[in-house]
């Protein structure tokens, strides 16, 4: 990589890891995943970083989404993994606003993957509807029907209303 690019995208990641690990946590639902998506996002993107053009960002989201799918295909992912100490029992907060909040989390898991980054990417992140097409690869009609889709299933199940704003 030639001098000038490596400080570009050295700036690039100072100014956006910030964004980008936010949102490899909330697709990993795990720290030390959502680094590791982020890494190997940024790998990646650096190797292919002088044929970016535009918005670099997007092509970030776009790597760390396709790599999550393919994550979720794996056959490993989800078995259980060995650990030297047990967690420590959770002690469950009683005010409304988390319980909520966990209700919404755990109700957010039980959708297929596509519906589930939809929803991350509009409302979490906060993109357009023509930005999630481009990082999901779908059109704009498809994400109108997959967002709503997900938050008719998403009132279902948790079984009080859900104000999402985007």
């Amino acid at each position: 990589m030639h001098p000038d690019q490596q400080r570009e995208f050295a700036e690039f990641v100072a100014s956006r890891s910030d964004s980008l690990i936010r949102l490899a946590y909330v697709l990993t639902n795990d720290q030390h995943a959502a680094e590791d998506l982020l890494q190997t996002a940024l790998m990646k993107t650096a190797g292919h970083w002088r044929k970016i053009r535009g918005n670099p960002e997007a092509y970030v989201r776009r790597v760390m989404y396709h790599e999550q799918v393919g994550r979720w295909r794996s056959p490993r992912w989800g078995r259980e993994r060995v650990v030297q100490a047990l967690p420590e029992q959770a002690i469950a907060d009683r005010t409304g606003e988390v319980e909520t909040r966990l209700t919404l989390q755990q109700a957010l898991r039980t959708l297929p993957v596509r519906k589930r980054a939809v929803l991350v990417l509009r409302y979490y992140e906060d993109l357009s509807e023509s930005e999630v097409a481009k990082i999901m690869g779908c059109s704009v009609g498809t994400v109108r029907s997959q967002t709503h889709q997900a938050v008719v299933r998403l009132r279902e199940l948790v079984g009080e209303p859900i104000t999402l704003e985007a």
